[in-house]
């Protein structure tokens, strides 16, 4: 696996606030709390990891991991409702670790040191794996609460990275423009081999079946993944994967008009602004969301990306000018992809997405994403599997209501509703197609309920 370090010596910071895991990785149960057998747990090896500390946990769900110090709450916040019910009570071992790089983003555990990964080996194992990547810049404990936790206590092992680089400055890392995405999809991977051998050393045989799942980054990380790598994989969950194409669209092309418009909409209400919105791709329905999204991911969004993958474009600027007015110098509300070099789409075409899935995959998008439009992002990338002549391995499922992040249904519970409770479902129909030959329901747009508990139910049907 390679390492690379673009821009060596500038600090590195962290879009989502995080703790340092203070707890020794090997701390002892909890009084009273059974220890699970973990026989063995220092013979295992994890292929090309660089270092590695194991720990035998009596519960491996954040119910007991963060207080422990095995997992850290800030890593996903924001992700979930506050209403959303988890299952505790999963015995097991807990690895964690690094493979070499060179950056050093990633602070947990005071490692300083980027390629971080977990994975959790339950004491009642089904014979399956989940590997995931994480959403946003965020580190390799952020799908902890909405995926490790369920699929745990479902028997799973499960493994996650950090991705290679993390936090806003991501871009920094790499030579190339592109080569921190890049790296992405290189480290999950590296990930899902190595995970695959350390469950063969713990229990005696390979998985039976391993699914890749994630939500955002880690949705798209899927879709690269059974496109490239469809080998490693019996199927995949891709949970509002960002969308890549190199003649778009892409978030560069639908940010930079949200950027321009919204001050003026936000002043006036007018509907020249708001119909420009509309025209970029943002659902109509949305606009409650806007004002949080261009505060808190419009702006950034557009920034470190646009730094990624065009960093000429603010000249020895670094992410541009946060909240620049439009007509200011290299400012990202009037970035135009289109009119910018061959370079910035080759880089671009880089990490872009194909539509060529050579495994199951379902794909779940709210249709008030207010981030990834679902017109821009994945009713494109669906049609886009159907031209390839894919269409049989996928489905798609539009959920009603749903938006980036199921954390705002606690603000907008009138609007929105959480996913969460309809990737449970969806997981559960991939088991049954991919063991059993069970075809999950038609794609469909799925209704938001008017009422009942919508943290925790969904139906696909």
């Amino acid at each position: 696996m390679r390492s690379i370090g673009r821009r060596p010596g500038r600090p590195a910071s962290l879009a989502v606030a995080a703790l340092a895991c203070a707890a020794l990785l090997g701390a002892a149960p909890a009084a009273g709390a059974s220890a699970p057998s973990c026989a063995g747990l220092g013979r295992i090896k994890v292929p090309g990891a660089e270092k590695q500390i194991s720990a035998c946990l009596p519960d491996l769900t954040t119910a007991a991991t963060v207080a422990s110090g095995h997992s850290v709450a800030a890593d996903f916040a924001g992700l979930t409702s506050a209403g959303a019910k988890n299952p505790s009570g999963v015995p097991g071992a807990q690895i964690d670790g690094y493979f070499p790089d060179t950056s050093a983003f990633n602070t947990a555990h005071g490692w300083n040191h980027d390629g971080q990964f977990v994975i959790r080996l339950p004491e009642h194992w089904n014979g399956g794996l989940v590997v995931a990547g994480t959403p946003g810049v965020r580190r390799q404990y952020a799908n902890d609460y909405a995926i490790s936790d369920w699929v745990l206590a479902r028997g799973y092992a499960y493994a996650a990275t950090d991705k290679g680089n993390s936090g806003a400055t991501f871009y920094q890392d790499g030579v190339r423009p592109g080569d921190a995405l890049v790296e992405w999809n290189e480290r999950v991977t590296q990930l899902t081999r190595a995970a695959k051998a350390v469950v063969a050393q713990r229990y005696g045989r390979a998985p039976r079946r391993t699914y890749a799942a994630g939500i955002s980054n880690g949705g798209y990380l899927v879709r690269w993944q059974l496109e490239n790598h469809p080998e490693l994989y019996s199927g995949g969950l891709d949970w509002e994967g960002t969308l890549w194409r190199k003649e778009g669209p892409n978030l560069l092309q639908f940010l930079p008009p949200a950027l321009r418009e919204y001050p003026g909409y936000a002043a006036t209400g007018g509907a020249a602004a708001h119909d420009a919105i509309i025209a970029a791709g943002f659902a109509a329905g949305s606009e409650p969301l806007w004002d949080y999204h261009h505060k808190v991911y419009w702006d950034l969004t557009q920034r470190i990306y646009r730094e990624e993958l065009d960093p000429a474009f603010d000249g020895a600027a670094e992410a541009g000018t946060p909240f620049c007015a439009p007509g200011s110098p290299a400012c990202d509300a009037d970035y135009d992809y289109a009119s910018r070099p061959k370079a910035v789409r080759d880089a671009v075409g880089r990490i872009a997405l194909t539509g060529r899935i050579g495994r199951p995959l379902i794909t779940l998008h709210g249709t008030l994403d207010t981030l990834l439009p679902i017109g821009r992002d994945s009713d494109v990338y669906d049609a886009l599997i159907a031209s390839r002549g894919r269409d049989r391995l996928h489905r798609y499922y539009r959920i009603e209501g749903g938006n980036h992040v199921d954390g705002l249904y606690d603000a907008q519970p009138g609007l929105l509703r959480p996913i969460l409770p309809c990737f449970r479902e969806a997981f559960a129909a991939l088991e049954a197609w991919t063991t059993r030959g069970e075809a999950p329901p038609a794609d469909a747009t799925v209704p938001r309920p008017a009422s009942g508990d919508l943290a925790n139910s969904c139906s696909l049907i």
